[in-house]
């Protein structure tokens, strides 16, 4: 079939042994690539209940029929298991040059299980899988893990014209429960501890290299659309926007819109946002866009900080979510700082949207006196110095790196932890933005924006933040087409740039596969029922589908809360669209997956 391999590869690290499993059409056909087809991977081939932690746990790495492609936004990847940290369905998603590296191996799944005897490098090419001993490259951080695999593994031999490696840090190592995948040194695979996963089979990289392209079904017309998308996005104020600010410009927007967390979500905004905004990120270092192939939006950051005791340093970012998590809730007011504590983040192989949350818990447990530990709100070498020790499992360290449920529980702070289903939100406040409220709800990984981005209608009036009624209705449609982006595995930033129209012809021309619109949300829909029937399996109860209790009764200064009906009342329109019960169970439970 056009734009696929029609092949999966299955790793057992416990005996050093691989398989080249056939794919046929009709599974690609129900599944695509991406999400889809590892999702039903996931589901199939996962025992019922396994540890995360556990060797027969699954990670499956895919790419899309579109990845190597001309396609915009297409040079991305996505890394699914179980979660570590939720204990439910893992997906995270990663751009930069490996994707194409990926792809080029020439298989649409790579499907790893088992647990290497001693710490281990794997090496993956069309014709299978060899396996390295890691030896001292166990303990190095990702950054000086990239280097050395490179140099060790990475020539271009078997005729390889690509090539490319993901990694884990110290952090992964200790199992630290959102630990993250890194490639490109600042791209990650970063939520929900996909990282944590690779840690617990012993595997610190894997290096990827070949000479594989899918074959597609109209390559002309291929190049055709996309220089047609391409000449019509030019003008585009979003493409402008984030090649000229990237992400830290949602700091501006956010704050204004009072829906910037603050003080670990006590407040809506930041008196001094000016000083962590995409402005002075600009002003303060030296900036230059960055984009991965494929790409014409160029929204990441290259930034070297010019001034002050961090003068020299360089990193892709911060990006917003990074700014937001120590900016906002640690109430850092300098630009230099944040960028200071990502990369530490990005060394350690650590979430840093996880890492500022429980950096602005410990703050609050601090000042609780329910842990006697010196920590206070801006204090950047005191956070540094947290973070090191979650990486190292070192004091209280061992107790954050289990997760925001254990801190919690140990320090009878349940009332106060803000999160969902064990992941903590992005930053964007649901008592302002109710329908990313919903998002964080329902969301098969915990509290996620990416899944529906519904921050971005709410905030740029496509629908009224405040309104309940009939929210739903919106938000199936923005979860649908983003489910059938991540089949394709395209950028989230591509997602106002391709209708339902352009899907259609995307799939068309890459597939040969002629549906529409209809046929296309069917099929992101069922995809979508397969990971509820997987949460539902591992023991996802209809309580979970809910919002951290802060959040109904802590009004923000501006008025602005939102309440358990409201949820309730979209969670019903929700469940009822997709065909489930009242408790968000679909109907004929997973018969048609079995």
């Amino acid at each position: 079939m056009n734009g696929f391999y029609g092949r999966v590869l299955k790793i057992d690290l416990t005996g050093r042994r691989y398989d080249i499993i056939p794919i046929d059409d009709r599974t690609l056909i129900k599944y695509l690539g991406g999400k889809g087809l590892a999702s039903y991977l996931l589901y199939t081939l996962n025992p019922k209940g396994v540890d995360p932690l556990s060797p027969a746990n699954c990670m499956i790495f895919t790419t899309g029929p579109v990845t190597g492609s001309i396609i915009w936004g297409s040079s991305r990847y996505g890394v699914f298991t179980k979660s570590p940290q939720t204990g439910l369905y893992s997906e995270s998603y990663s751009g930069g040059r490996v994707p194409e590296a990926i792809n080029s191996t020439g298989f649409d799944a790579i499907v790893i299980t088992g647990k290497s005897k001693k710490p281990s490098i794997l090496e993956i090419h069309p014709e299978g899988a060899d396996f390295h001993d890691a030896g001292d490259i166990w303990g190095m951080d990702t950054y000086q893990t990239e280097d050395t695999v490179k140099k060790l593994f990475g020539s271009t031999d078997r005729g390889a014209k690509k090539t490319g490696c993901v990694v884990i840090g110290p952090a992964a190592e200790k199992l630290v429960r959102f630990a993250v995948i890194e490639n490109d040194y600042w791209r990650s695979a970063g939520r929900t501890g996909v990282g944590t996963v690779m840690g617990s089979k012993n595997l610190k990289a894997i290096l990827f290299k070949g000479d594989k392209k899918r074959l597609l079904f109209d390559q002309s017309e291929t190049k055709r659309f996309s220089k047609k998308i391409a000449a019509a996005s030019k003008n585009n104020p979003a493409v402008i926007n984030f090649r000229a600010w990237g992400t830290p410009n949602m700091v501006k927007v956010t704050n204004n819109a009072g829906a910037f967390p603050t003080r670990y979500w006590s407040e809506g905004s930041f008196d001094k946002w000016k000083n962590i905004d995409a402005e002075a990120l600009h002003k303060q270092c030296r900036v230059e866009p960055h984009a991965c192939p494929k790409c014409f939006i160029a929204c990441g950051r290259m930034t070297t900080v010019l001034n002050g005791r961090h003068s020299g340093l360089k990193l892709e970012g911060p990006e917003y979510e990074t700014i937001y998590a120590f900016g906002g809730l640690c109430l850092i007011d300098s630009i230099e700082e944040i960028a200071y504590l990502n990369d530490i983040c990005d060394r350690l192989g650590m979430d840093t949207i996880t890492a500022g949350n429980l950096c602005g818990f410990t703050i609050e447990a601090a000042k609780k006196k329910r842990i006697d530990f010196h920590i206070d709100y801006g204090d950047v070498d005191a956070i540094a110095v947290l973070l090191k020790m979650i990486a190292k499992r070192e004091g209280i360290g061992d107790i954050l790196a289990e997760g925001i449920q254990n801190a919690a529980k140990k320090w009878n702070m349940e009332d106060m932890a803000v999160h969902v289903k064990g992941l903590e939100p992005p930053g964007y406040d649901p008592r302002v933005l109710k329908g990313s409220g919903l998002g964080f709800a329902v969301s098969d990984r915990g509290a996620c924006h990416l899944r529906a981005t519904f921050h971005n209608p709410e905030l740029t009036g496509v629908i009224d933040p405040g309104v309940i009624e009939g929210k739903a209705d919106l938000f199936v449609d923005f979860e649908d087409r983003l489910t059938f982006m991540d089949c394709l595995i395209l950028c989230r930033f591509y997602r106002d740039l391709c209708s339902w129209k352009n899907f259609e012809r995307i799939i068309y021309i890459t597939t040969g596969l002629k549906e529409d619109k209809e046929a296309l949300q069917k099929r992101a829909a069922e995809i979508s029922e397969l990971i509820r029937c997987f949460n539902i399996r591992e023991g996802l109860k209809p309580e979970d589908d809910n919002l951290p209790a802060r959040f109904y009764k802590d009004v923000l200064k501006t008025g602005d809360v939102i309440t358990e009906d409201e949820l309730k009342t979209m969670l019903k329109e929700y469940y009822s669209l997709r065909g489930w019960n009242n408790d968000g169970v679909p109907k004929d439970l997973c018969k048609k997956y079995q």
